[in-house]
């Protein structure tokens, strides 16, 4: 179908306070055709194709969208013309569809391929197989929704951890305890398809359009379930509290794996097909994996902390007013530097009107995530800030050397904050040397942020759990990022550690097919690294870019 889509369509902020979605587009219709000088009605639908926001004339905030205009009385190359006497930028746009494969007609007792992992990697995946008519088996680790959630709750709670059952291992993986984020730097033609499956299953429509959109955690739990539905319905399979334990690889083949279920049972699946959509934290699956010889190499991650500052002071920096007297959506922010060392700093899953939560999925260890809601009106925005780390830093050449660095300072920051999962948390200015260290500051405003970590937090230094890379870093970078962010730096910030699970610290090697590599030469038939896990994705978005790409790599190799 072809498209004119037209840019910088403006409106203030307030104006569009409150519209829901039809009176919005009725809206930004009229001032469509104002700006085009053409007679009111002569362009009958539109759709939103980005929206964006303009903060550079603050207090003045301006909502920026691009319009496609799918039917008008004008043919393309009309309204081209009067886009350019009215100085709009526009472009005639050919779209075309990335579809899911067809179903295929398949005999009873066909091999049915196994999918490791349900998150966005494994569900996106899984879908795709299903649709084929390939009746995919998943084999989750982590319970479903319902009883995943209940088992986090305890653990925030009570400190009771279940090592396959948390914030990392679970339905939908570790995104259903996140902002539900939907960014990405990569541009593939497949995320609007993908996209618009996550509003089929109820996350809502402005996620197709918004530049940075997110689902909420509150939301995106219910999306994922729809979303497992959708895979039973069409033949699939998800079988919880189920870890991929073996495989069985005969002559560069693959033709069985092994799985521990519930209630210490064991079995043996006959397949020929396996995509691997572990997570970034399924480190016993690296180990297993590295075992049997896939080609692994060291991976660069990051490190660091959750920093938090009160929303109210976010919106003020950003847009110099409150985004609830603006209608607009809570101040996000995305900031970097690089050290005078070379080191990289920068933010990350910036959560606003968020909370800081114990995402830990090992005994002995604490590590840190940012959450908020579908409304995002919690009283604190948080983010991740972190620092490169690199695999000379590990201190060895073993594949799995990363994982043994996170863990090394996992086991720090649980000890120093109780060895409860009760989290060491630090003002800025006590971790820059101007305060004692006991979560006072006397110099500081009234109205500190109070760290919204649960379980709690245990106020210390945290330079003790950090590689001192790690800290010097974070020293330098603070006032530099004060400088690009008012506020940033501000001495009664809390940061909370410790944040290590951002990426995965290793990368399993496949080669142009998506097939496991044994050696630069040797491909292992039957076996495709996919996602988070394998080290090719950051984020929901692009995992599941990813586990739709290896299911096509699976229909293509048949």
């Amino acid at each position: 179908m072809q498209i004119v889509r037209i840019h910088e369509i403006k409106i203030r902020a307030e104006e569009g306070k409150g519209l829901q979605r039809e009176a919005l587009e009725a809206l930004l219709l009229k001032k469509l055709e104002r700006r085009l000088r053409l007679p009111g009605g002569s362009i009958r639908q539109i759709r939103i194709a980005k929206e964006s926001l303009d903060a550079r004339e603050k207090p003045d905030v301006y909502r920026v969208f691009s319009l496609d205009v799918t039917d008008s009385e004008f043919a393309s190359e009309e309204l081209l013309a009067e886009a350019r006497r009215s100085h709009c930028k526009a472009a005639v746009l050919e779209e075309t569809a990335v579809s899911f494969p067809e179903k295929r007609m398949l005999p009873e007792d066909a091999k049915r391929p196994v999918v490791a992992g349900f998150g966005p990697c494994g569900i996106f995946a899984a879908l795709t197989l299903a649709k084929a008519g390939l009746r995919p088996i998943v084999l989750e680790r982590g319970a479903c929704m319902e009883e995943r959630v209940a088992a986090v709750e305890r653990f925030w709670s009570e400190g009771v951890l279940d090592p396959r059952t948390n914030v990392q291992f679970g339905e939908g993986g570790a995104g259903s305890f996140s902002d539900g984020k939907l960014t990405t730097g990569t541009k593939d033609p497949v995320h609007r398809l993908l996209l618009q499956c996550f509003v089929d299953a109820g996350a809502d429509p402005d996620i197709l359009y918004r530049q940075h959109p997110h689902v909420g955690t509150d939301v995106l739990r219910g999306v994922v379930v729809n979303l497992r539905k959708q895979i039973e319905a069409l033949g699939g399979e998800v079988r919880f509290r189920t870890q991929l334990t073996g495989l069985t690889i005969e002559d560069g083949k693959l033709t069985a794996v092994e799985a521990a279920g519930p209630e210490g049972t064991t079995e043996r699946i006959v397949t020929d097909v396996l995509i691997l959509a572990l997570g970034h934290s399924a480190r016993d699956s690296f180990a297993m994996l590295h075992g049997l010889g896939l080609w692994m190499e060291q991976k660069p991650f990051s490190m660091g902390v959750r920093i938090e500052h009160r929303q109210a002071d976010i919106d003020k920096a950003q847009y110099a007013a409150l985004h609830e007297e603006l209608g607009i959506g809570a101040a996000e922010y995305k900031l970097s530097v690089r050290t005078k060392a070379g080191r990289g700093v920068y933010t990350f899953c910036m959560c606003p009107g968020g909370q800081v939560v114990a995402s830990a999925s090992e005994e002995g260890g604490l590590c840190t995530n940012g959450m908020s809601l579908r409304a995002r009106d919690g009283e604190n925005a948080n983010s991740g800030l972190l620092v490169d780390v690199r695999p000379e830093d590990f201190g060895s050449d073993d594949p799995l050397a990363g994982v043994a660095f996170q863990r090394k300072y996992e086991k720090l920051a649980f000890e120093l904050g109780g060895s409860s999962y009760r989290a060491p948390a630090q003002r800025v200015g006590e971790f820059l040397g101007s305060g004692s260290g006991d979560g006072s500051l006397s110099h500081c405003c009234d109205k500190e942020p109070s760290p919204s970590y649960r379980p709690g937090v245990t106020w210390t230094d945290l330079h003790k759990c950090l590689p001192d890379f790690v800290s010097a870093s974070l020293e330098e970078a603070l006032p530099l990022l004060g400088r690009k962010l008012k506020g940033f730096d501000a001495p009664d910030a809390v940061m909370t550690a410790i944040e290590a699970r951002s990426s995965s610290p290793v990368r399993i090697k496949r080669d142009a097919g998506g097939l496991a590599l044994a050696s630069p030469e040797v491909s292992i038939k039957g076996i495709y690294p996919a996602g988070e896990g394998a080290g090719y994705a950051g984020g929901i978005l692009s995992a599941a870019a990813d586990g739709y790409h290896a299911a096509m790599h699976v229909l293509s190799a048949e």
